[in-house]
């Protein structure tokens, strides 16, 4: 899942983006409107969480640009507002929830699943490749009956690689889907995240050459007789 945090706040977004990453979110973060908008115009976050005040473009005219261009993705506003009427004028504005700070980190997270599971069609569906499972809803990875376990990184990489399943993943699309707009991994960076996410496939009984290196273009998954 990949969250847009729009907040001018650099330690709230700090200590925030930090608290999405231990839940395995992936996330990218805007300081004022306009910037935000750009990113949401490139990238379909599965949720914008984003302060009332910001910088250039504020928040309710942000979220009423992307609700009037047709981005359905949840949105969560944080505000130091706590009347009633800015309460309205958000949701008016398109918001899926309001949340006044200070506000508790473990009620936010709680707010976040709510709204994620809330925009999903039904359960996530658990990926398959032969005998390896992966579900998105759990962060489970299986092989065979061996669980698996993975850093986010491993596990945003592994489900990149399954639901491409025979197509190849360049380092770009590595890059977009894995990493946040904040990081720029280098290509040896890249190379060992496969390894080690192979040394555990391996581990788990799976052959070696599950993950496949197509010289010069990426990776992708083998076929499976």
């Amino acid at each position: 899942m990949r969250i847009l945090l729009v907040e001018d706040d650099s330690q709230l977004v700090a200590s925030l983006s930090e608290a999405l990453v231990v839940q395995r979110y992936l996330v990218d973060s805007a300081r004022d409107g306009e910037s935000a908008w750009d990113k949401a115009q490139a990238i379909v976050y599965d949720l914008i969480l984003m302060d009332v005040t910001l910088p250039k473009l504020d928040g309710v005219r942000l979220c009423q640009r992307l609700r009037d261009r047709g981005y359905f993705s949840p949105v969560l506003m944080l505000t130091a507002r706590d009347r009633s009427l800015d309460k309205v004028i958000g949701l008016d504005a398109g918001a899926d929830a309001y949340m006044v700070k200070p506000f508790n980190l473990q009620e936010l997270l709680a707010q976040i699943r709510a709204l994620l599971r809330r925009g999903q069609s039904g359960t996530p569906p658990i990926l398959k490749w032969g005998d390896l499972s992966l579900d998105p809803s759990s962060y489970e990875v299986i092989y065979e009956r061996s669980l698996i376990r993975l850093t986010p990184k491993e596990f945003a990489l592994l489900e990149a690689l399954m639901r491409y399943g025979k197509k190849v993943l360049s380092r770009a699309a590595l890059i977009e889907q894995v990493w946040t707009w904040q990081e720029s991994p280098e290509e040896d960076t890249i190379k060992t995240y496969v390894k080690n996410l192979r040394a555990k496939l391996k581990d788990a009984g799976a052959p070696n050459d599950l993950i496949e290196t197509v010289r010069g273009v990426g990776y992708r998954l083998k076929t499976v007789d």
